[in-house]
């Protein structure tokens, strides 16, 4: 079996590598590549892989986009760090998981499975419904809504409230005390750092303004350049100060407003 990794972390490749060629006979890892960019360019030309696996977060997005690009006939064994994904959505289409670190006994046990019920399943799919397509869509339809928090908690006094994310305005940090901003004008202290919630939110929603803030895509209202340069950002609801987008990071942020 060919197999193609999808992985930035050079240590982690490497590692996988070693454990896959180790531990089956006649299974190569034939190349290793790195961002959502060259998955797309790699499945779209050239001989396709007999298995692939593919880290979740690459350094230029999701490794999902690649799946949305391009329809391939292969198992994908997803690798991540993360425990709060569709698990059930994994296993009805025939598709496994791998939660970091790897180790050889969870290999191990992901290719059995492989070997004895993905695969075949796989191949009489693509036979006789050719409908891979629509099984990775529902696949990454039902990822996409787990991968990131829907909800956050925050404490007053004895009382714990949940605080739907999709609801956060704009997050704003400053003296070390993050507080969520919702859309209907109310603010929660909560107990994380910005750079927990950019990791935490949906990327396609949320974005880093600059070191203090996280704003919603939904509740931006206009945006607006200053002589230097810089975005300054307006929302639907009244900020503390000004949002401003540095020069360098400008363009990102427009091109994120567009996506």
């Amino acid at each position: 079996m060919k197999v193609l990794i999808i992985e930035d972390e050079k240590k982690t490749a490497t590692e996988l590598k070693r454990m896959i060629e180790s531990g089956r006979a006649g299974m190569e890892v034939t190349e290793v590549i790195a961002t959502v960019k060259e998955g797309i360019e790699r499945l779209t030309s050239g001989e396709a892989p007999d298995l692939i696996f593919s880290d979740i977060q690459l350094a230029d997005g999701l490794s999902f986009e690649i799946f949305k690009e391009v329809t391939v006939s292969a198992p994908v064994i997803f690798c991540t760090a993360f425990e709060e994904y569709a698990i059930q959505a994994f296993e009805s289409n025939g598709i496994d998981y791998l939660l970091k670190p790897i180790d050889e006994e969870k290999l191990e046990h992901a290719l059995r499975k492989l070997e004895h019920t993905v695969i075949p399943s796989f191949r009489e799919a693509n036979e006789k419904e050719n409908d891979y397509k629509r099984r990775m869509e529902e696949l990454l339809r039902g990822m996409e809504s787990e991968t990131y928090k829907q909800s956050i908690l925050t404490y007053r006094k004895e009382r714990i409230i949940p605080l739907k994310t999709s609801e956060i305005a704009y997050v704003h940090s400053t003296n070390n005390v993050t507080t969520a901003h919702m859309k209907n004008g109310n603010h929660y202290v909560v107990d994380y750092t910005l750079d927990e919630l950019e990791k935490a939110l949906n990327p396609n929603l949320f974005m880093r303004a600059n070191r203090q803030f996280i704003v919603n895509k939904e509740s931006v209202k206009d945006l607006e350049y200053h002589l230097t340069r810089r975005l300054s950002v307006r929302l639907t609801v009244e900020t503390e100060e000004e949002i401003m987008v540095s020069k360098l990071r400008a363009k990102a942020f427009l091109e994120w407003m567009e996506s």
